[in-house]
């Protein structure tokens, strides 16, 4: 397990309001949990956030009974305190307006406009709280012809030319558009969405003021197509899908071995001669086709069906043993199985186990944010629903009992409004 520190977190003193869901907000607002931020999750009554339901698999119990926690939600809300609020009553909005009144951040990501109508939005928040920070994740941003349009993590891969340089050429087997393994536009505007928050602080401390952040997960997108959307800028030219190839580098590229797949990069010539040698293709240096990077570019079809059957006739692990000695950048394409195995992810304790109240020990993976003084810290598992809904109305707004039990009341409520619909 990663060791933790008795020493207060990074962020320790910056209580944020989290009203997002699902995962790019969630993600966001998890990274500030770790670094020792107090993360308020507001939740629906009966329902909680969506992502709750979105499984199997599912936390099970000790009796092997899934929990209300799935997979996806346990992975995004570490380190969070969840509290139910209804947000059609009138306690539920005030006990919101109260919270950000104490809060440094608010984070939402609701369709552009739904809070301004609940009283909710940064105006009407600032009002209270003129130093609050107020971060808004959206699809499309809040201005443009596209501001009311849903926006999930694929479709904005897709329309923001993610998809289009990602899988195979169209003219071989399996060619065609593909999304990431992963939810990378979400993840991304969550990693932006933490840094606009952070210098939103680091400037309040210099002005007092909070401010608006209006975070698009299309702006994302598109700013995150780096170096291949500069190379469309300043050539006119679209690039193609290179599959698992680099355009400017060759070989870069993924080979079959026996018993497996292995990624291969050599980024100069001095690097190609050694790989050559190790593959036992020396010979191949001397081929004027390969005599340096930009032919083999140009030339990267003839090469790589050379070094596909050098690799086919033994394993993963001998070629690898091979590139190393020789210093060629290499690895294994590892599955997820493969990856928590690997001696380095061990080695750098990647994994750690939280304690769920009904299931016992739980795997989770830790922040790979490395702080000498201040590390990250996984103390306090992803919330059940609701979980600390008296501890947040009693301890930080100092409720009274007939306010709470009025709030709660409005929560049941809720919870039968859904059940009759």
């Amino acid at each position: 397990m990663q060791s933790e520190s008795d020493t207060p977190g990074a962020l320790a003193g910056i209580r944020v309001l989290d009203l997002s869901r699902v995962l790019a907000g969630p993600w966001c607002t998890q990274v500030l949990a770790d670094l020792g931020a107090d993360v308020i999750k507001i939740e629906r009554p009966g329902k909680g956030d969506d992502s709750r339901a979105w499984g199997p698999p599912f936390v099970t119990d000790r009796k092997g009974n899934a929990t209300r926690e799935s997979a996806f939600y346990w992975a995004c809300n570490r380190g969070k305190r969840s509290v139910s609020l209804n947000l059609r009553s009138a306690a539920g909005r005030e006990a919101v307006q109260r919270l950000a009144a104490v809060s440094d951040v608010v984070v939402e990501n609701f369709k552009t406009g739904t809070l301004e109508r609940l009283g909710l939005g940064y105006a009407q928040l600032a009002a209270i709280n003129p130093r609050l920070i107020y971060c808004s994740i959206t699809g499309f941003g809040q201005t443009g012809p596209y501001r009311q349009r849903p926006g999930y993590d694929t479709i904005i891969q897709a329309l923001g030319g993610l998809m289009s340089v990602t899988g195979r050429r169209d003219d071989l087997p399996g060619g065609g558009p593909m999304k990431a393994g992963v939810a990378v536009t979400d993840l991304m505007t969550a990693m932006y969405s933490a840094v606009a928050i952070l210098a939103a602080v680091n400037e309040r401390g210099r002005s007092g003021r909070g401010q608006f952040i209006d975070m698009s997960l299309l702006d994302v997108q598109v700013a995150s197509l780096a170096n291949i959307a500069m190379n469309h800028l300043l050539s006119g030219e679209v690039p193609p899908r290179p599959g698992n190839r680099l355009p400017t580098i060759y070989p870069s590229d993924a080979f079959r071995c026996r018993d497996g797949d292995v990624m291969i990069i050599a980024g100069n010539d001095g690097q190609f001669e050694r790989f050559c040698k190790a593959a036992g293709i020396a010979d191949t240096v001397l081929d004027p086709r390969f005599s340096s990077n930009a032919v083999r570019v140009r030339n990267a079809d003839a090469l790589a069906a050379i070094i596909s059957t050098a690799l086919a006739g033994d394993t993963v692990q001998a070629w690898i043993a091979r590139f190393e000695a020789a210093g060629v950048a290499c690895a294994p394409i590892n599955d997820m199985a493969q990856v928590f195995r690997d001696p380095q992810v061990v080695a750098r304790k990647m994994v750690v186990e939280q304690q769920h109240p009904d299931a016992g020990a739980v795997p989770s993976m830790v922040s790979p944010i490395r702080l000498s003084r201040t590390p990250a810290t996984h103390t306090r598992p992803p919330p059940r629903l609701g979980e600390h809904t008296v501890e947040v109305l009693s301890g930080v707004l100092e409720l009274s009992a007939d306010e709470i039990a009025r709030i709660l009341d409005e929560n049941k409520s809720e919870e039968q409004h859904d059940v009759a619909n």
